[in-house]
């Protein structure tokens, strides 16, 4: 199948239209079969067409949108799992890591929260361990 623009040489109309082929609409023009959808006439010719590279796109774009929906179900699932079994300490991450590391203070259960890259780079010099973990807000679509 192709698409194609068509003008109308009298009342300057322009509408799409699908063939089977381009051989198929020289066939049908000839016949005097395809006319305007607005005056009637038959005095229609094909304007000049770009290709349409658009459908090639859109399916990369429909891919990439259903592994991007797949990568954040899977980091909620995560995230899930992470606020049922560890203790949420907000921006006091770095402070509590090293009260757990140091033995101030001990959990039986691991921590999550807020630490900007300086501070995990500090923790992880000072041989404490700790990972960044991809965080999808709840609100968002």
């Amino acid at each position: 199948m192709i698409k194609y623009k068509l003008n109308c040489k009298i009342c300057k109309n322009t509408f799409d239209s699908w063939f089977a082929s381009s051989k198929e609409f020289e066939k049908l023009k000839k016949m005097k079969l395809i006319n305007c959808n607005k005056c009637n006439s038959i005095k229609i010719e094909k304007s000049i067409m770009s290709p349409r590279i658009s459908s090639r796109v859109n399916l990369n774009n429909e891919k990439t949108s259903k592994k991007i929906k797949e990568v954040k179900t899977k980091i909620k699932e995560f995230q899930s799992y992470i606020k049922e079994n560890f203790d949420y300490v907000g921006n006091n991450f770095a402070y509590e890591a090293r009260s757990i590391h140091y033995g101030d203070k001990k959990s039986k259960k691991g921590i999550y929260g807020n630490a900007n890259k300086d501070d995990i780079k500090e923790l992880k010099d000072e041989g404490i361990e700790t990972a960044y973990i991809p965080w999808v807000n709840d609100k968002e679509n």
